[in-house]
């Protein structure tokens, strides 16, 4: 594994952290969960990635992972950076969902007891929802590291205007902002190209990148059709079949091609693409099997692109009929 300073901390991440916003809740099969967490934390992934609403049901991959970390894991602790966040619907009634101060300590203490975990490495603000003051919700995150019961805060797919908020709040209570999640990925580049990752840049955040491989679509398994098992066949999937488009479907085929040219999988490439950002500190991988996990694994044997190759990548990905 390799492992890079997270912004301007003297946190290490590994390039590729382990996510359990799929493939880890209650409708999975948790001997698999198992054997994957085990297995990353084998390959040196030491960071885990999770979500109170993560599941389906919500709450039940923290739950799940508490499991695996209680009978597996339990001594490496130390060894492990482990974050979850807040902000999306998770319970039923008025308090249960939104970047609220009620909303972030409560979800907090929940997640904390689903994991049996004392503290989080990282707890995130994991949206703005557009009403909150963002003043209130990083008041809640400053508290949540003074109580201890997280060692550092992160904020998640906020607009530029409030990420900017954010870091010259957090900075001034001397709790900096370690490290920002954005989606981003060939067919999503909205972040990178929005401002979002030179604005973390630019404050001393850590950048970490989730759906790189744009939630399957990136991997070469779309390519003729729609698999049954694939996040695209399921009801509770978040990659609709109304995006698997004939664009999306030829230029990843055209992608695959560069692909097989540098010796990589499809996935392996689109995984080193997002890495060859010099601010990305760490891209989340979310996958279903050991295999899907080793095959995200030979990634780091060929992170370097010569400049014809990321012209012609470029050429592909700028057909604005790709952007999610």
């Amino acid at each position: 594994m390799l492992y890079k300073y997270c912004g301007h901390s003297g946190i290490q991440l590994p390039l590729l952290s382990l996510g359990l916003w799929h493939n880890f809740g209650s409708v999975d099969d948790f001997s698999t969960a198992t054997q994957m967490v085990l297995r990353a934390f084998d390959a040196g992934i030491c960071h885990f990635d999770l979500a109170n609403n993560y599941g389906p049901l919500p709450g039940s991959a923290e739950t799940n992972f508490g499991r695996i970390l209680k009978n597996n894991l339990a001594a490496h602790r130390d060894e492990m950076f482990i974050s979850s966040k807040a902000g999306h619907d998770m319970w039923q009634g008025v308090y249960g969902t939104g970047s609220s101060r009620k909303n972030l300590i409560a979800s907090c203490d929940q997640s904390l007891r689903r994991c049996g975990l004392d503290y989080f490495d990282v707890f995130y603000s994991h949206r703005y929802d557009g009403i909150t003051p963002v003043e209130e919700t990083m008041q809640a995150l400053i508290d949540l590291v003074r109580s201890g019961k997280a060692l550092y805060v992160g904020i998640s797919k906020y607009p530029v205007e409030q990420q900017q908020q954010a870091y010259d709040i957090l900075r001034e209570a001397h709790v900096p902002c370690l490290i920002s999640q954005y989606r981003h990925s060939m067919f999503d580049r909205k972040a990178q190209l929005g401002g979002n990752f030179q604005l973390a840049a630019d404050n001393g955040s850590g950048i970490i990148c989730f759906s790189p491989l744009a939630q399957g679509l990136l991997t070469g398994k779309y390519d003729n059709g729609i698999p049954a098992h694939s996040r695209a066949a399921k009801s509770s999937g978040f990659l609709q079949q109304s995006q698997v488009t004939p664009e999306r479907i030829a230029a990843a085929r055209k992608l695959g091609e560069i692909a097989k040219r540098r010796g990589q999988s499809m996935a392996q490439m689109a995984l080193a693409w997002v890495l060859n950002d010099s601010r990305v500190t760490s891209c989340i991988i979310g996958t279903s099997s050991v295999a899907q996990l080793e095959n995200n694994l030979q990634t780091l044997q060929n992170l370097q692109f010569s400049t014809e190759e990321l012209t012609e990548i470029d050429e592909i990905i700028s057909n604005p009929q790709l952007s999610f």
